[in-house]
């Protein structure tokens, strides 16, 4: 990063960041590629660029870009958003995404529908990956309908990686893909963009309008080079020992009477778990926020996540001495808040 040639940007005049988007156009099998500053803004010009003000974006309910990311949508592109239900593998049912459709022409109540988004891997299904297949038959339901498909893919290299098929192969039903470049592929800042180069261009103008015109942006570009390549001498493939730390977590975390976590649904880099009430009046939500608490003071860090479960990710810097330790912790926290061992369940001897 010190020693990347660098440029004007907004210019296109920084080698760095030229040949950062030319090589994340070409893993991701795109016409063109454009440097953002975050996952946020990459969606954000990447609706400005597809979606007319008035239209309505349809997404998944508790998707990052609709419910995450304060509003974008609406306060910039002037847009709504139809929300629908996830299903328990993750995914928006095809057919519920078409049931979500509007057609204007029979009322004028009705906005316009204009963009299909889905998330892969899905933040709020645990970090479940999403299959080729799977976005083949939602990029259908859009296309038949004269609609783009966004593809928010924040944690797509998680993806790539559970499901051993390149990053290409995942995108091409996409019209339009963000990448985060400060997730699993660990850079300080930075994500991508990509799509046509007719997109892309509109994009681009989206990113000056709300303030992402960089000038010597080659010293956030020149992480990204590095980081985005399959083998040794990147960060892609390296993942993979993120998803191995999270599920030596998952089943640490199962191993306590007074948690619960379905194994079968860590597949990335999330551990999603709930913890019990510490007596028959507290209310299960109570129990998560002060559990939370609990491990914060004592070093870890979780996040209350949707459905009343808590989250736990793995990344770069955490280690499998770190899950150790973190294993060691949980039961502290349990007895900070004043749990014992569950009534009628085995494992009393992890609680001393």
């Amino acid at each position: 990063m010190a020693s990347a040639p660098l440029g004007d940007d907004v210019y296109r005049e920084d080698p760095t960041v030229n040949r950062l988007e030319e090589q994340a156009a070409e893993i991701l099998g795109k016409e063109a590629a454009l440097l953002c500053v975050s996952g946020s803004m990459g969606n954000l010009v990447a609706m400005l660029a597809w979606v007319p003000r008035g239209g309505e974006i349809i997404g998944g309910e508790s998707s990052h870009s609709l419910e995450g990311e304060a509003g974008g949508y609406a306060v910039l592109v002037g847009a709504s958003a139809r929300g629908v239900k996830r299903g328990p593998d993750g995914t928006l049912p095809p057919d519920a995404i078409a049931a979500a459709f509007r057609d204007p022409s029979q009322d004028v109540h009705d906005p316009i529908s204009s963009l299909v988004t889905i998330e892969n891997t899905y933040n709020a299904s645990g970090g479940l990956p999403l299959t080729v297949e799977y976005t083949e038959a939602v990029a259908a339901v859009a296309h038949e309908r004269g609609v783009p498909l966004h593809l928010d893919g924040a944690r797509l290299f998680n993806a790539v990686v559970s499901l051993g098929v390149p990053a290409a192969e995942l995108c091409r039903p996409a019209d339009s893909v963000m990448i985060a470049l400060s997730k699993g592929l660990a850079c300080p800042v930075g994500s991508i963009v990509a799509g046509s180069a007719e997109f892309v261009r509109r994009a681009r103008r989206a990113r000056k309008l709300v303030g992402g015109g960089m000038r010597q942006a080659g010293i956030i570009a020149a992480a990204g080079v590095l980081a985005l390549r399959y083998g040794p001498d990147g960060m892609i493939d390296r993942m993979a020992e993120d998803h191995a730390n999270a599920r030596r977590l998952a089943e640490g975390l199962a191993s306590f009477p007074f948690i619960s976590v379905d194994l079968s649904r860590v597949r990335t880099n999330f551990v999603m778990f709930r913890v019990l009430p510490t007596s028959e009046a507290e209310h299960p939500l109570v129990a998560r926020e002060r559990f939370v608490a609990a491990l914060d003071a004592l070093g870890v860090r979780t996040f209350a996540h949707v459905d009343g479960q808590i989250r736990a990710v793995t990344h770069y810097n955490i280690s499998a001495g770190d899950i150790d330790r973190a294993l060691e912790i949980v039961p502290q926290a349990w007895r900070a808040i004043g749990g014992g061992v569950p009534a009628g369940v085995a494992g009393a001897a992890l609680l001393t």
